[in-house]
């Protein structure tokens, strides 16, 4: 079992990363956020779309290494219908499954294989950091797009 998920790890990561479905900027654009890591040198730009606090729009533009933009393409696909505090706690979910070896925690087959970057520190920034930006663009509603 352990060996089909580090080859889908594999097959998803590269793929996402070399063909990602979510780049370019949200329409309507209601939330934005930004985010760097200083680490390795991402950068990467959270668009939100939403109706009534239920997410219905993800987009990120950016440079990022492979992790870093196959997090973000895959977070970007299961956000969409997903509310504020279903967000929340998909990401504090998902941070558990890349930091905690004993991490029991359910999430959506697609995000599970990212389970081996606890394996490797220094990718969890990497993993996480379109996160953490949907996240910052969500709780700081000041931070709202400008046409």
């Amino acid at each position: 079992m352990m060996s089909d998920l580090r080859e889908l790890y594999l097959e998803m990561v590269t793929d996402h990363a070399k063909h990602p479905r979510n780049r370019g900027k949200a329409t309507p654009c209601d939330f934005i956020g930004t985010g760097h890591n200083p680490l390795c040198g991402d950068k990467i730009v959270v668009t939100v779309s939403v109706v009534e606090e239920v997410i219905t729009d993800v987009r990120f533009d950016g440079e990022g290494c492979a992790i870093s933009t196959a997090s973000a393409d895959l977070m970007a696909e299961v956000l969409v219908g997903k509310t504020f505090n279903e967000t929340r706690e998909l990401f504090n979910s998902f941070h558990e499954l890349v930091t905690n070896d004993e991490s029991t925690v359910d999430v959506p087959r697609k995000l599970a294989v990212f389970s081996g970057v606890r394996e490797f520190p220094m990718r969890v920034k990497c993993a996480t950091l379109a996160w953490h930006t949907i996240v910052a663009a969500l709780d700081d509603a000041e931070e709202a797009c400008t046409e």
